[in-house]
């Protein structure tokens, strides 16, 4: 299974660890996971199809009622909580070691926690992942080494090349609309409070798709 997000620890991990069997199975992969918030946190999933495409709204709809039914029998969180999944998108982040390699040739920038040469943030041409770091190469033509460890976000920069090579892995024609928005919109099924064995909770209820 592909649990290979550098950053994830405790119960992050542990969730991840649970659900990503059964996204292969479906044919997904986790990009990234979060749970936010304490009262009723949000469990966020952004997912993406095993070739690397972005997921439709049926698709979260579908990872939502299979990962909600592992939880459901896991039980990683007492009482009310809600899961929100989503599509990585074109300018999406880049979480995972073969993320660097895949997305490589394409401009992306970085934020660390920790400096690499008196520096935190870094933009740059993505060369891919090497013995722990991703390399970039920078707009003065110096590569540099970034530490999985260091890094606290990654995330594409959405340009043309970036939107004309998702398009031709999703199949479909390169275009932007006359807004100037992407081509394929990040798309979020949320489902919230699932019902946990037992019956159900004071407050529980399932929330609609939105996009």
């Amino acid at each position: 299974m592909d649990t290979d997000l550098p950053h994830l620890t405790g119960l992050d991990a542990r969730i991840a660890e649970r659900i990503a069997p059964t996204l292969a199975d479906l044919g997904f992969e986790l990009v990234r996971l979060s749970v936010l918030g304490r009262e009723t946190p949000t469990i966020q999933i952004m997912a993406d199809r095993a070739d690397g495409s972005l997921i439709s709204i049926e698709d979260c709809e579908q990872i939502s009622h299979a990962v909600g039914a592992v939880l459901d029998v896991d039980d990683p969180i007492p009482g009310a909580w809600s899961l929100e999944v989503s599509s990585a998108g074109i300018d999406r982040p880049l979480t995972r070691p073969k993320d660097w390699d895949r997305f490589a040739g394409h401009l992306a920038r970085v934020e660390l926690d920790a400096p690499v040469d008196g520096r935190k943030r870094f933009s740059g041409i993505v060369l891919g992942a090497r013995d722990g770091h991703g390399i970039m190469r920078l707009d003065d033509g110096t590569e540099v080494a970034l530490p999985f460890e260091r890094v606290r976000k990654a995330r594409l920069v959405l340009t043309d090349a970036l939107i004309e090579a998702s398009a031709a892995l999703m199949g479909v024609p390169a275009t932007v609309s006359e807004e100037g928005e992407e081509p394929a919109p990040r798309r979020r099924a949320p489902r919230l409070d699932p019902q946990k064995p037992g019956g159900p909770k004071p407050g529980r209820k399932k929330g609609g798709t939105r996009h």
